[in-house]
């Protein structure tokens, strides 16, 4: 178990290094001023019936989200923040990645952003199946769509957790992503 995780981790900080490349993993522009922001709405959403009931974990990031930006001052409203948030999530195992960008817009980003997590994953010299999960956060300006903060954070996939755990999991890895993010209210 140990050894995965070194493994997991080195995954991890794999893809932290391929942000050199054209589309970053990383960004941090600086202070964000904001008194409200919003998530990236991509219109009506077709109900998928699937076993990893998605959308109770969406709810879950957004809520996460939600109560990191609360304890900056940054209240949620439904459209029209100061900042719009969105947040593409990336499933791998050693073979193949998924990305679920319901919440984060239509740009090729999404695409480059699966390859450097792909990438990732199948670069562990571990030769058990995993399943790992990246989430990524953009902070975007409403008005100039400039992006202004990007952070990702991989982890490893636990299956049948209850909610309650899997609620506090994901709070650690949104507190992990926006550690740093500084906002003013001006």
């Amino acid at each position: 178990m140990m050894k995965r995780n070194s493994l997991l981790i080195l995954a991890v900080a794999a893809l932290a290094v391929a942000g050199c490349s054209s589309t970053p993993t990383q960004v941090d522009t600086g202070p964000i001023h904001a008194r409200s922001f919003n998530f990236v709405d991509r219109g009506v959403k077709p109900v998928i019936a699937s076993s990893d009931n998605r959308q109770a974990v969406h709810t879950m990031i957004q809520e996460a989200i939600t109560k990191n930006l609360a304890a900056q001052g940054v209240t949620k409203v439904a459209t029209g923040g100061d900042v719009t948030v969105a947040y593409l999530v990336i499933v791998g195992n050693n073979t193949t990645t998924e990305t679920i960008s319901t919440y984060f817009g239509y740009h090729e980003d999404a695409d480059a952003l699966q390859d450097k997590a792909q990438t990732a994953y199948t670069k562990s010299k571990n030769p058990n199946y995993f399943e790992a999960g990246t989430l990524v956060i953009d902070i975007i300006d409403s008005k100039s769509f400039k992006l202004l903060k990007r952070g990702c954070a991989t982890r490893p996939i636990l299956r049948n957790l209850p909610d309650d755990a899997r609620a506090a999991r994901i709070q650690e890895v949104v507190d992990e992503i926006l550690l740093g993010l500084r906002i003013t209210q001006g």
